[in-house]
């Protein structure tokens, strides 16, 4: 059978089988083109993912290789400064001192020469280590840690006894550049790394964050402030041999501290037996029955609840009796006394009679509002709790707290307090951070703006006329009250041992800085005209160091200048009193 195409005649067969072979190429190149084309998607798609995967590393995943060489390059603990950016804690690339006994690994002694040589060569470069203890130590052939942190040049040494087995392991190493300076404020970090009692403490997962080690954390403190109130209360103390002494410096308008101190201290580059003992922060974690600085806390509270409004009142200055309780002063200071004149000779007397009038519950409320009832607001983790009584609180009690008897609290505790007195009424939480400018905590109103324009007026007059007269240094107008207050022992008071404390502010016409000075069982010694109180021992600390300090802050002295004591001076003789 055959078909004709385009003319000719074809067989049927070859007609098909060129059909079929037409069909076949048309397959082939389409199976050809379709495999073109999935390489090509194939090829198209990896290239996107690539790009994607160097997309994501780039803006949102770091490399790992650059990671991990930041990681390398920074220190293992972040770097912590004072509000100038003073170096304060550091760390340093150092070496260790480590026992190997299996250095030599040839089943012998791990030692060339006799352990006693190798002691007593290491003794040569580490005067304070124990021969005899390195002598066993080296002996026993058991492996550990000789000594830690070894300096660059102690390692050479080390290494020309030629021991294998002494080993010295690469570490890092915590520095306090400036030694013992600002201890109860930083703390200390041990062998492990880990941070202990002060800032280290409280920024510990801050400083070891890798994300953020390589950012210095700014405190609060001025090296120059600090250096200058460690070394006027460690000069306060030895002059009257107190077993102790406390201070701050506090910025009224925003909380920081730009100074701390407990002494005795310690050096937290090596903390031995006595540091360990140091350690305990007096400012922050005791609490103290700290007596006369408490009335014009108590006066400021009388004056803003409307219960005193007319400072030339006068009152009985007789011995109150009270529930088979006295309350008296130290010395007869006349019959009667005005609000001025109570606290210029800090009659205990009168300022239970204006709490009386107040009464508990304002009494107690006011001294819970100025935080006393809680452990202080501060970053550091020693904070102690303060002696307060809860429920009702009796006519006596309130009027024993009214001058500082009955409550203990920390030094901290009180310069909040002082600071909110004397700032215009707003108490703040303290701080050791450095707050930038416009970033102060609003904190809450405990007084009102004229409550504490005349409280102003007051503490000045204490300082002109009064218990204060030592602390008062011409051109830096500072106010404050003294408090000297037996300690409590067993059976009652101990009348041998008492604290004494100044808390003060400068300069009065505008306050803008808060300072305690506090010692600790002070002796009655030439010194202080063989006197135990405040007035001669704590105010004299205040009256050296704000001259030191005032410039430091922008405060120059200037006695044309004072805040204006017209209206008071009627009220008040020129004679001072000697009360506390």
């Amino acid at each position: 059978m055959n078909a004709f195409v385009d003319g000719v005649t074809v067989p049927v067969q070859a007609f098909s089988g060129r059909i079929r072979l037409a069909d076949m190429r048309r397959r082939t190149v389409l199976t050809a083109q379709l495999r073109v084309l999935l390489i090509g998607l194939g090829f198209l798609a990896l290239a996107g993912a690539a790009l994607l995967r160097l997309a994501w590393l780039g803006l949102v995943e770091p490399a790992p290789q650059e990671r991990s060489m930041a990681e390398a390059l920074l220190p293992p603990r972040g770097e912590i400064t004072d509000r100038n950016g003073v170096p304060l804690a550091r760390a340093f690339p150092a070496y260790a001192l480590w026992f190997n006994p299996r250095a030599m690994d040839d089943g012998g002694t791990p030692l060339v020469r006799p352990a006693e040589d190798v002691a007593a060569q290491l003794k040569a470069i580490f005067p304070d280590l124990d021969e005899a203890w390195l002598a066993r130590r080296l002996a026993s052939g058991k492996a550990g840690y000789l000594r830690r942190r070894v300096l660059p040049e102690d390692a050479n040494r080390v290494l020309a006894i030629g021991e294998l087995a002494l080993e010295l392991p690469s570490e890092s190493d915590r520095q306090y550049p400036q030694g013992a300076m600002a201890a109860h404020v930083l703390g200390y970090v041990d062998e492990d790394g880990k941070g202990h009692v002060g800032m280290e403490a409280a920024l510990d997962e801050r400083l070891t964050n890798p994300a953020r080690r390589g950012e210095p954390v700014a405190l609060s403190i001025d090296a120059r402030v600090q250096g200058a109130l460690e070394d006027e209360l460690r000069r306060g103390m030895l002059l009257v041999n107190a077993v102790g002494a406390a201070g701050i410096v506090l910025d009224v308008d925003t909380g920081e501290v730009l100074a701390l101190a407990s002494l005795p201290s310690f050096d937290p580059n090596k903390i031995d037996v006595d540091g360990a003992r140091n350690v305990f922060n007096r400012v922050t974690n005791q609490v103290y029955e700290l007596g006369s600085a408490f009335k014009p806390l108590t006066v400021a509270a009388a004056i803003d609840a409307g219960t005193v409004t007319d400072l030339s009142r006068r009152y009985s200055a007789q011995p109150l009796h009270i529930g088979g309780f006295t309350i008296h002063d130290d010395e007869k200071l006349g019959a009667t006394l005005n609000v001025p004149e109570t606290l210029i000779h800090s009659s205990n007397i009168v300022t239970a009679e204006i709490v009386d009038e107040l009464g508990a519950d304002r009494m107690k409320q006011a001294m819970a509002d100025l935080g006393f009832n809680e452990r202080p607001y501060i970053e550091l983790p020693a904070r102690g709790f303060p002696i307060w009584s809860n429920g009702k609180w009796p006519r006596l009690r309130a009027m024993t707290v009214g001058y500082g008897h009955g409550i203990a609290v920390t030094p901290l505790h009180l310069a909040s307090a002082y600071a909110a007195m004397v700032n215009g009424g707003i108490w703040r939480p303290t701080t050791l951070m450095k707050v930038e400018p416009g970033h102060a905590n609003r904190g809450r109103r405990v007084f009102k703006a004229s409550t504490s324009a005349r409280m102003n007026q007051l503490l000045r007059m204490i300082a002109v006329y009064g218990t204060g007269r030592k602390a008062n240094t011409p051109g830096f107008r500072i106010g404050g009250k003294t408090g000297s207050a037996e300690k409590p022992g067993g059976g009652g008071y101990r009348r041998s041992s008492v604290v004494a404390t100044f808390a003060a502010a400068f300069p009065m016409d505008k306050p803008r800085y808060v300072v305690v000075a506090m010692l600790d069982e002070p002796k009655a010694v030439a010194a202080s005209s063989y006197q135990r109180t405040a007035a001669w021992n704590a105010a004299p600390i205040v009256g050296r160091l704000v001259p030191r300090i005032g410039p430091l802050l922008g405060v120059f002295p200037d006695e044309t200048r004072d805040i204006d004591l017209t209206d008071l001076k009627p009220l008040v003789g020129d004679n001072g009193g000697s009360g506390e």
